[in-house]
């Protein structure tokens, strides 16, 4: 079975919800139908002649880009202008582009969650908080017998989460009434007679972002024909979020050896490294894409070494003065690893409801530079 575009976008807002893009950013919906089939997902940091090239080659009817390509509002549609006669090219053979930018940047397992799991980065902290998730609290009455059946399927679909601790509910024992009218099949009771059912009101807590998936999951086990439930806004803060991460390696290694490393594990054609080669560091910041604003936060942290892409002159000046290493691997090696992760991780969330859809990254570079 294949899933709607819509499907998809409602998966990627569980996993990245645009709630917690930054101000301003376009992310979301580029263009296309929602309502199509979609075939194939191909996962790219930017849509470009080539990503589109290779999406049509493997039958991808869907992209999603990290880099929205609509960043600002079009002046025209001159077909004869690059940019323009490409969205043209992807709307006509269907194509339809998603852009998940700064909401997947600070999404639980985003580019920089990505970036610091590949450098085995422990005692993790966010180096930079932009906000906190959005709580919900969840009622629902359910028949004496059946708690434990609607518990355990909101506690798998991330409802009553409390720090380490899941499926925390509170329930109360009551009498809940009904009378069931023409065409009704009620679970309990008989048509015509107003029914007393001993039921339990139990009450939990959730992200907002999951509220759809909790929902559906409830409504799949509740035994009742119209299941009784309440949702409630939260002042309660949630989790926080936000960009780049700073951790400890897991031991002690020189600058050269830790540049030696992100350059294998990025797979990156080559490094800009500022500090001294032989000097010993533990405690590492990093920010996927370009991360040079993040300097005054890695030494809030107490890093020794930002590990991002695309430092400005001052910016390394800035470090230099303050005593901060840097390695700058480049905006694209930096937030690559994440769009395989991420390939395998929304194979993995459709394959769980059913769908059978290819989902791969692409293969084709975001640039082509020349090393010389």
């Amino acid at each position: 079975m294949w899933p709607r575009g819509q499907d998809v976008i409602d998966i990627m807002e569980e996993l990245a919800p645009s709630a917690f893009a930054l101000e301003g950013d376009p992310t979301g919906l580029q263009w296309g139908d929602p309502d199509q089939e979609v075939k194939g997902i191909l996962l790219a940091l930017d849509f470009n002649k080539d990503v589109l090239q290779e999406a049509l080659d493997s039958g991808c009817n869907m992209v999603i880009s990290h880099h929205p390509y609509l960043f600002r509002p079009l002046s025209s549609l001159d077909l004869r202008r690059q940019e323009t006669n490409l969205l043209y090219r992807a709307l006509q053979h269907g194509i339809i582009l998603l852009s998940a930018h700064t909401n997947l940047d600070v999404a639980p397992l985003g580019v920089n969650y990505v970036l610091a799991d590949l450098l085995q980065l422990e005692e993790r902290e966010l180096l930079r908080v932009t906000g906190r998730e959005k709580l919900l609290k969840l009622v629902v009455y359910v028949p004496v017998g059946h708690e434990d059946k609607v518990r355990d399927a909101l506690g798998k679909a991330g409802a009553g989460w409390v720090g380490n601790y899941s499926h925390c509910t509170f329930q109360t024992r009551g009498t809940g009434t009904f009378l069931p009218g023409e065409g009704a099949e009620p679970f309990l009771g008989e048509k015509g007679d107003l029914n007393k059912v001993d039921e339990y009101r139990l009450e939990t807590i959730l992200p907002a972002r999951l509220k759809n998936k909790v929902l559906k999951s409830m409504l799949k086990v509740h035994p009742y024909e119209e299941v009784a439930y309440d949702l409630y806004q939260l002042q309660n803060e949630g989790k926080p979020y936000g960009l780049g991460w700073v951790g400890t390696l897991p031991r002690k290694m020189t600058l050269s050896e830790l540049a030696q490393i992100v350059k294998s594990r990025l797979a990156a054609r080559q490094l800009r490294v500022l500090g001294e080669g032989e000097r010993k560091v533990e405690r590492v910041a990093v920010v996927g894409g370009s991360g040079g604003e993040f300097i005054t936060d890695a030494l809030r942290c107490r890093a020794e070494v930002l590990i991002t892409g695309d430092i400005k002159y001052h910016d390394a000046q800035l470090a230099e003065r303050r005593g901060l290493f840097l390695i700058d691997a480049g905006h694209d090696y930096t937030e690559r690893p994440a769009m395989s992760f991420w390939a395998r991780l929304l194979d993995k969330e459709l394959r769980q409801r059913g769908y059978s859809v290819g989902v791969k990254s692409a293969d084709a570079p975001a640039w082509s530079w020349s090393i010389f």
